[in-house]
C-alpha cells in the first residue's frame, strides 16, 4: 500500500463552509474503510491536507474525486505520491 499526500488549498470559503459537514463525513468513512490515514486543516485557513492509503495515484485520485469539497468545487487540489517515515516505536493505522 502507498500513501499520497493531498493538499486541499482554499477555494471557494462559502462553499467549504456550506459543504465542511459532508466533507467531514466523507472522510471518517475513509478511515473507517483505511482509505485515510489522517487528514486536518492548515490553522491559517488555507486549506487543509489528506494523507490517502490506495495501491496507486489513480486509485487515490478516484477517492479524492469523490470528496464533497472537491465535488463541489470548494477546493482546489494537489497530489503528491508520500513516503510515510516514523519513529520506531510509533504505530500507524492497520
Amino acid at each position: 500500500m502507498k500513501y499520497f499526500a493531498v493538499f486541499l488549498p482554499m477555494k471557494d470559503k462559502e462553499k467549504s463552509a456550506e459543504h465542511r459537514p459532508a466533507h467531514l463525513e466523507f472522510l471518517e468513512k475513509m478511515k473507517e474503510e483505511k482509505k485515510v490515514l489522517m487528514n486536518g486543516k492548515f490553522s491559517d485557513g488555507s486549506g487543509g491536507l489528506v494523507i490517502y492509503r490506495a495501491s496507486d495515484e489513480d486509485e487515490a485520485i478516484s477517492y479524492l474525486k469523490q470528496d464533497p469539497f472537491v465535488e463541489t468545487g470548494a477546493r482546489d487540489w494537489e497530489i503528491h505520491e508520500w513516503e510515510l517515515e516514523t519513529a520506531s516505536d510509533v504505530q500507524i493505522g492497520g
